[in-house]
């Protein structure tokens, strides 16, 4: 008696094998960041060991870190669907101060509670530049050129010429800033808990998935029936939040609050979400990606003063890393877009 072949279901059929998995992971971007990281780490450790193996090395290279990682998640997602936001520096530094404010007006303001406020102030800064972009139908990097400027002149006209001091917030909020579990910072543990939240979300949710939908293709993502409005709405309000938090996280981690907190942060931002292997143009990459993009921008920060080489150069290292992760992407999508014609012609 003959049976018919069993014909696998279309799920089954595209899953990789582990071996599969193991090449693809071997190729992916994510990988080629964390060894470069690895290899900073090991020639500058080689040059000082102190880098590393000092009382504070291990600490830092790891702390330091933390609070741009959180940006260039929301960052990520952004740029993922195709758009950019320029004002996350003003919106950590506007939430950081209004935390060391809170703090001192209330004092005794219970510290998860500064959390949540610290959250919901970004996302409503974000929900600002997402309903201009989204509704208005204007570029994001007009819109939040424009709310960048606009929100640290909020900021620098509130604070003035005042500054909020470590004695002006409580110790228990001081303290995560240099608590360690099992070696590791808190602030640390924070980060990739968020990590691992958005991460999950845009792998594993049909709203991650539209994010790389909206960002490959945007007119024919809404002819497709996605809510972009809405999706963009959420990338902003997902970009603020995360600033938000990190503002928060600043006040815990310096203590010092003053109106030129977190400026820069929306270049850094952006260039570990472009070294991490977040496409410009949208579409594709990972926030995974981002958060090895941001440790190794401020890692290497930290090493080439270690190594010798002058300021001027610092920048220019990261400028070609900049640039140079923008080239690869291009190449890539060139070198996948004529893969793609190629079976196709076969077809």
């Amino acid at each position: 008696m003959s049976t018919a072949p069993v014909t696998p279901l279309a799920g089954e059929a595209a899953r990789p094998g582990i071996g599969a998995r193991l090449a693809g992971l071997a190729r992916s971007r994510e990988t080629g960041i964390f060894l470069a990281l690895a290899l900073v780490v090991i020639v500058t450790t080689v040059k000082n060991p102190d880098f590393l193996f000092s009382g504070d090395g291990w600490r830092n290279l790891l702390l330091n870190p933390s609070i741009v990682a959180v940006v260039a998640i929301g960052q990520a997602v952004v740029i993922i669907s195709r758009n950019v936001d320029l004002s996350v520096g003003s919106i950590v530094g506007l939430t950081a101060y209004l935390v060391g404010s809170t703090f001192v007006a209330v004092p005794g303001f219970p510290v998860p509670l500064i959390f949540v406020v610290g959250i919901v102030f970004g996302g409503l800064l974000g929900a600002i530049n997402g309903s201009l972009v989204a509704f208005g139908k204007v570029p994001a990097m007009v819109i939040t050129l424009g709310t960048l400027y606009a929100f640290r002149g909020i900021n620098v006209a509130w604070t003035g010429s005042n500054r909020i001091n470590a004695s002006d917030m409580p110790d228990s909020f001081l303290n995560l800033g240099t608590q360690q579990i099992l070696s590791i910072p808190v602030l640390t543990i924070l980060a990739v808990a968020i990590l691992v939240v958005v991460a999950w979300y845009m792998n594993n949710t049909r709203g991650g998935r539209e994010f790389y939908a909206i960002g490959s293709d945007p007119d024919a993502a809404e002819l497709y029936g996605l809510a972009k409005t809405r999706r963009v709405l959420i990338a902003f309000v997902a970009s603020g939040a995360a600033s938000g938090l990190a503002g928060v996280l600043f006040a815990a981690r310096y203590g010092t609050i003053n109106s030129q907190v977190g400026d820069g942060f929306e270049l850094q931002a952006i260039g570990a979400a472009v070294i991490g292997g977040v496409a410009i143009v949208g579409g594709s990459g990972t926030v995974l990606g981002a958060v090895f993009g941001a440790y190794l921008l401020l890692t290497i920060n930290s090493a080439l003063p270690v190594l010798g080489i002058p300021d001027f150069w610092q920048r220019a290292v990261v400028g070609a890393l900049i640039l140079g992760a923008i080239v690869l992407d291009r190449v890539l999508a060139l070198r996948q877009s004529k893969r793609l014609h190629q079976e196709r012609s076969a077809v």
